[in-house]
């Protein structure tokens, strides 16, 4: 045998030990194991279990004869492979994505299969780079409107996670909607966080009761679906009317890229297949409701602690604000101008690689695999923590430390693809990820030529809904630059 072949069976023998050995976890609590830690302080919990268990970690949740088994994946090969090499065998089917499924409909987020392949086939001309570079309009006005309310405050003090929210959800409410903006964007702004909530409070729960069942939990899920669900519909009902009326299917030009250009909800209604096939009104619904969770909320944890950070540190904050005087010049930002941004797109980096979004994200293994040399069983529950894999000791020096330089391109090349996946990866990864760079950094250098900034509060609470939440105040006080 030959000196490589020997090392590749020993290599394969050790993968096949290691494969053996049980994965090992925390026990918990005698009578809920790891539930409440998973639905209170799934951060923390995460964090902790890599750091005393490993990369691969065995939770146990509910109590004894409905206890349910969760397999944690903490390292940037584990994240390739459940994503990646080996996605066809981890799906979007465990119940969190069931919940989700069921509460905001079979978007292309939710959806599998045949669903999922003709949904993105139909969808995918909408996010090419040249549609997307088209909405930097509608950030611009965004942008010019909250800079004109924030130089109206009394005192100089916002909240930069509230603002956040209801900048990217006013967004991609105009990119969604067009003129119809403001008939969305309260209902939405409140209906949300409920929802995200109700989701992931049933998908640990070890038994889900009925939804039919008149629980308190129950009624605020049904109530914030409801809302959510009428007010799409109503939008799209009056654009079904409105085309009727004008007898063409074409949109009003008052979209949210440039002149002329149609905004996404005309774009959808539009969109057809090889064969002629479209979505019907159902299915339109469940892509906006899909469109507005991803297309604000992602975009406003990062914008807002992009904003913060920088607020905190003012070595960077002086670096950001000088390139966007240089490279914007007075003007508000264009899509061409991403390119020439390059410290602020290192900063919306580095700000998604400490607060990701989607700080957590749930597959069902489909058959036995072996991730990161651990036997996963068929029919497991599987979770990947892109907020641990962010902060891994092995990948990153220390990893707590805001450093935007960490995404300089020698440095990128050096590291792990999977080091940082906010945005997920393989075959279902964010079809909308040049959308939410564009429009976080276009904001970003919008925003820094108007104010500088100091934090006001220093720490933040933090909780975990569908998407990270911020659960304190996150204040920083602006000072109009001249």
């Amino acid at each position: 045998m030959t000196q490589t072949a020997a090392a590749a069976d020993a290599t394969a023998g050790a993968t096949a030990a290691a494969a053996v050995k049980r994965i090992p976890g925390p026990l918990g609590l005698p009578l809920v194991g790891s539930l409440f830690d998973l639905t209170r302080r799934p951060l923390r919990t995460y964090l902790d279990a890599r750091r005393d268990y490993g990369d691969v970690v065995r939770f146990t949740a509910g109590p004894p004869g409905l206890r349910a088994e969760f397999y944690a994946v903490f390292s940037p090969e584990g994240a390739h492979q459940v994503l990646g090499s080996q996605a066809a065998n981890f799906r979007k089917d465990n119940s969190f994505y069931d919940e989700l499924r069921t509460s905001l409909g079979n978007g292309l987020l939710t959806s599998q299969d045949g669903d999922y392949q003709r949904q993105r086939r139909l969808i995918q001309p909408l996010f090419t780079r040249r549609r997307v570079d088209g909405y930097a309009q509608a950030v611009g006005l965004e942008c010019r409107a909250l800079a004109d309310r924030w130089r109206a405050v009394p005192d100089g003090v916002v909240d930069v996670a509230e603002e956040m929210s209801r900048f990217a959800l006013r967004t991609v409410s105009r990119i969604l909607f067009g003129s119809d903006v403001e008939a969305a964007v309260e209902v939405v702004h409140r209906s949300f966080p409920v929802m995200g909530e109700f989701v992931l409070e049933r998908g640990f729960a070890p038994v889900r009761m009925p939804l039919s069942w008149p629980t308190p939990s129950n009624r605020r899920g049904a109530e914030a679906r409801h809302d959510l669900y009428a007010v799409c519909d109503r939008i799209i009902a009056e654009r079904a009317r409105r085309a009727k009326r004008s007898g063409t299917s074409g949109g009003d030009g008052l979209g949210g890229g440039a002149a002329g250009q149609d905004d996404l909800l005309e774009l959808l209604t539009r969109a057809r297949g090889e064969d002629g096939e479209r979505l019907d009104p159902e299915e339109l619904r469940d892509q906006v409701l899909i469109f507005l969770l991803a297309g604000h909320e992602t975009t406003a944890t990062s914008l807002a602690f992009a904003l913060f950070l920088l607020a905190k540190h003012p070595e960077q904050r002086r670096l950001a604000r000088e390139e966007a005087d240089a490279v914007l010049a007075g003007r508000e930002p264009e899509a061409a101008d991403l390119e020439s941004l390059p410290y602020l797109t290192r900063v919306l980096k580095e700000s998604m690689r400490l607060y990701p979004a989607a700080s957590q994200m749930g597959r069902r293994s489909v058959e036995e695999a072996v991730v990161d040399g651990y036997v996963i069983p068929a029919g497991a529950q599987v979770i990947l923590a892109p907020w641990v894999t962010h902060r891994h000791p092995a990948h990153w020096e220390q990893p707590d430390r805001f450093d935007p330089d960490r995404f300089l391109p020698e440095r990128e090349k050096e590291r792990h693809r999977y080091a940082w996946y906010p945005f997920g990866g393989g075959p279902r990864a964010c079809i909308g990820q040049h959308f939410s760079m564009l429009e976080s950094v276009l904001a970003l250098g919008s925003l820094l030529r108007a104010f500088d900034l100091e934090a006001i509060d220093h720490g933040v609470r933090l909780g975990q809904g569908i998407t990270l939440q911020v659960k304190s105040p996150m204040r920083v006080r602006l000072t109009p630059r001249v």
